[in-house]
């Protein structure tokens, strides 16, 4: 019997449709995942002689190249990962070490701020130190108008125990330094007086006042308004009587004029 070759629809693909179908069916299946996206390249590039007519032997001659290409894919992630970790641990420290920074400039900043206030404390407490341990004038801007040790009727002794500051009646009299009033109020000769033990142990008397401004106890500084000056007890005129002792009693006096000197006053 005789057969007749098959055509229209009911024919057999040829040897090299099949080829072509089977290479288009392995790239459909590639487009859906890694191969899909490694092995194109390397079909593009591959010699077409190389290859036999069929899908299987084509997906496989990729195989090589494509697990090249995923194994650098892996590598630039591991890279990338690796970056973003040294990225992060730069970060890390870059905040560490502005907060340790900042931690030293505050520690400085208080150090230097305790520094100061102790420097100020200290120049404050020699300040009050040299405040509380000198002397002034007992009348401000006056002068020595009888001396020490002047001969005369006037005085029980026969010479003067002290010295006298010119100085109308209510002129402010004033403490020549720091110590302890030991005696204020009426001294007989020396009408109202006021008699202090300095901080030093030595003794000075303020004779002739109108009025007295501190009490028996009170400290006084230098300076110190102590009273008003005037004629009170045995005086010719308004004036302020000024002694220096060794001692509370009379007869332990010194010179005024030399004591004040010793302490840096200008009489």
């Amino acid at each position: 019997m005789a057969f007749t070759r098959a055509t229209g629809k009911h024919r057999r693909p040829s040897r090299l449709t099949r080829t072509t179908a089977n290479v288009a069916g392995v790239a459909a299946i590639t487009t859906t995942g890694v191969i899909g996206g490694l092995a194109a390249p390397a079909l593009a590039a591959a010699d077409d002689a190389a290859f036999e007519h069929t899908g299987l032997t084509q997906a496989i001659s990729v195989g090589d190249s494509l697990a090249d290409s995923i194994d650098a894919q892996a590598a630039a992630q591991r890279q990338a990962a690796d970056d973003a970790a040294a990225a992060k641990k730069a970060e890390e420290a870059a905040k560490k070490k502005a907060a340790e920074e900042k931690r030293k400039a505050e520690a400085e900043a208080k150090a230097k701020a305790k520094k100061e206030r102790e420097a100020k404390e200290r120049a404050a407490r020699e300040a009050e130190r040299k405040r509380l341990n000198a002397y002034v004038s007992p009348i401000s801007g006056s002068y020595v108008s009888t001396g020490y040790q002047t001969g005369g009727a006037m005085w029980s002794s026969g010479s003067h125990t002290g010295v006298d500051f010119h100085a109308a009646s209510g002129t402010p009299v004033h403490a020549v330094g720091a110590g302890t009033v030991v005696e204020a109020g009426w001294g007989g000769a020396y009408g109202n007086n006021v008699v202090i033990k300095m901080n030093d142990g030595t003794y000075t008397q303020y004779g002739h006042m109108s009025s007295l401004g501190v009490t028996v106890g009170q400290t006084v500084t230098p300076g110190q308004q102590i009273g008003l000056s005037g004629s009170t007890g045995n005086s010719s005129g308004p004036h302020l009587h000024f002694e220096a002792r060794t001692g509370p009693d009379y007869g332990s006096d010194i010179d005024p004029v030399a004591y004040l000197r010793s302490h840096g006053v200008n009489v």
